[in-house]
């Protein structure tokens, strides 16, 4: 009785709302092509994380207090006095950086393999403006805390928008609220971070997954797999997305939330990158830190405003360097999507863009010495030029012949056996004997293995260039 009951019941919602239809539509009908390899696991790993912090986000609001005589206390009280408060402040610290590292590394696999260029331009413009919701997020979510380097990164940051011309002043007084960062501040950054940037997220979300599944998601092989399809109109290279890949995700999640767990429990600061020591500070107005600089995940663009020595300037070239990316699908001209079949001016170009990047990552953090500036901006050139002579050697280099269905991507058993050999290549074995008079045989590193496999490996990455 209680199971008809119950049966109905689904019924009766199914009957109102088109459940069944959306899971088919987009897990157990959406087929995905069944060459995915270890980069497809960041945008499930970035829908993780996005959950991570909703979840976590609302518990902290619950003890917080966005009063600037108060907003530090509150953080104090949380970590010190409220029941796991400290793990939950530090999942939701943790995971603003793992957020960004997830989603650097998505967005390097969509250059990699092509996934902004046509049918899937939209995606890409979603996925860029997911970037620029997300750095608005922890840039608000940044001065929460209260802490010496939470308002004085607030100060110089908003300070720039000063530098635009006449609507600079007024600009930077409404995002403040008040002619220095103050409460009235604080309660704005509060508002957008809780309340008003979460939905354009979601939003965004949205629209990024339903453009996705409107053309079909990219592989390594930037093959079509919607071209080649059986009697039943099944793309002959393409696997259900339920239960294949939600299984595989399952494996990248538990490898990550270990990863995660880590830091938290061991790291949670990771040496000042992801929580500065200045930041467990109270705000003072009238005490300077000796060295402001913003969380790890802007100071590349940080980096790139500094290079500039004009202030206007420079706010223009770091948000050129945002801006830059959105047009990365008209800047592309090459005819081939994925780095397997690139030539090696795209190759080698792309390698340059990551160099640049990691360095100006890394300078974005360190004083501005006259060494440093002059690094910054030669890493900018190159940063810039990456994009801006993209349509030139896009259409210059030699690409290889594109295959017609998708390839064969080994598998982990099938890696192991070339692990095992590797590693025996490398090391030798040589006999020991015990205080009981028993030999054993145990393995040491060997010098003209390693330089061996060394050589093998940099011949294949050469060869992968050329």
């Amino acid at each position: 009785m209680k199971s008809n009951r119950a049966a109905n019941f689904g019924n009766w919602i199914l009957e109102r709302m088109p459940l069944s239809n959306l899971w088919n539509d987009h897990m157990a009908h959406y087929y995905a092509p069944k060459n995915f390899n270890f980069w497809y696991f960041f945008g499930s790993l970035a829908l993780l994380v996005l959950v991570n912090q909703f979840l976590t986000g609302i518990l902290l609001t619950m003890n917080y207090k966005p009063d600037a005589k108060l907003a530090f206390d509150s953080v104090e009280y949380i970590m010190r006095e409220v029941h796991w408060g400290w793990l939950v402040r530090y999942m939701h610290s943790t995971g603003a950086s793992a957020f960004f590292v997830v989603v650097y590394l998505h967005m390097f696999r969509g250059m990699m393999y092509g996934s902004f260029k046509h049918p899937r331009e939209l995606i890409w413009i979603f996925g860029m403006l997911l970037f620029v919701a997300l750095m608005a997020e922890a840039f608000m979510g940044y001065l929460l805390p209260w802490g010496q380097m939470s308002y004085w990164g607030a100060q110089v940051i908003i300070s720039l928008f000063s530098a635009i011309p006449v609507i600079g002043e007024d600009l930077s007084l409404w995002v403040r609220g008040d002619y220095v960062v103050s409460d009235a501040t604080l309660n704005r950054f509060f508002a957008f971070h809780v309340i008003a940037i979460p939905l354009a997220l979601v939003m965004l979300v949205l629209l990024h997954i339903m453009a996705l599944h409107e053309v079909g998601s990219n592989n390594p092989d930037g093959v079509n797999i919607k071209k080649l399809k059986d009697e039943n109109h099944i793309p002959l290279d393409g696997i259900p997305f339920h239960p294949y890949y939600t299984v595989k995700d399952i494996v990248g999640v538990a490898v990550f939330l270990f990863f995660f767990a880590t830091v938290i429990f061991y790291m949670p600061e990771m040496g000042g990158y992801f929580l500065e020591h200045a930041n467990f500070i109270p705000a003072d107005p009238l005490k300077t830190p000796e060295h402001i600089a913003p969380l790890w995940y802007f100071t590349p663009f940080y980096a790139i405003l500094r290079a500039v020595p004009d202030k206007f300037a420079g706010v223009i070239g770091m948000g050129g360097a945002i801006v830059v990316l959105f047009l990365l699908p008209w800047l592309d001209r090459s005819p081939i999507r994925s780095i397997r079949y690139r030539g090696g001016l795209y190759k080698k170009a792309l390698l340059l863009f990551v160099i640049s990047f990691l360095a100006l990552g890394y300078l974005g953090t360190q004083p501005a010495t006259p060494l440093a500036t002059t690094f910054a901006r030669l890493f900018t050139v190159i940063y810039f030029g990456f994009f801006l002579l993209m349509p030139l050697y896009t259409r210059w280099e030699k690409s290889k012949p594109l295959p017609t269905r998708v390839t064969h991507t080994p598998t982990l058993e099938e890696r192991i056996p070339v692990f095992i050999a590797t590693f025996k290549e490398m090391t030798v074995s040589q006999p020991i004997t015990t205080k009981n008079g028993t030999t054993l045989l145990s393995r040491r590193p060997d010098l003209t293995g390693i330089i061996n496999v060394t050589i093998r490996l940099a011949k294949k990455l050469k060869d992968s260039l050329d």
